[in-house]
């Protein structure tokens, strides 16, 4: 048997994660109202796909390791920051979108984001970082009546 490798790892706590995600996937009721597409398709689909991809994880080869050993500490914590930054960017996002509201929660994402990735045409950068989540904003809310947090502003 061959050594056991991160990829291996999570390869197998992804497909944990996976089969327990489309079991709930798939207690979702049906709509009595028969439809090309239920409610339930999107779910399943997803956890098709993330199983999928567990197990291409778990058989996928290990990169050679010795450009990692080479890496000082400080650089190996480099390689981590934009992977901080965006998951702790997501959690401030989900924690201020009910007070915020989505508009201005989405910009703020939207808008710190790219700037941090290097984006630095800022006129443009807040035009779209407005644009986008007001667009969906008022595409859910009037056209499919979708509920989502107004937050700050008044519409």
């Amino acid at each position: 048997m061959k050594a056991l490798n991160a990829n291996r790892v999570l390869g197998v706590l992804i497909a944990a994660l996976s089969l327990v995600y489309l079991y709930a996937a798939y207690q979702i009721p049906t709509f009595p109202i028969p439809r090309p597409i239920d409610s339930d398709a999107f779910p399943k689909v997803l956890g098709l796909v993330m199983l999928g991809l567990s197990v291409w994880l778990f058989f996928e080869r290990p990169e050679a390791r010795g450009d990692e050993a080479a890496l000082s500490l400080g650089e190996q914590a480099r390689r981590w920051l934009p992977v901080v930054v965006t998951a702790s960017a997501i959690a401030i996002y989900a924690a201020s979108l009910q007070t915020l509201g989505f508009v201005l929660a989405s910009f703020l994402l939207v808008a710190g984001l790219t700037w941090f990735y290097g984006y630095r045409r800022h006129l443009v950068n807040a035009a779209v970082a407005l644009a986008v989540p007001l667009f969906l904003y008022l595409m859910m809310t009037r056209l499919m009546t979708i509920h989502l947090p107004r937050g700050l502003l008044p519409f």
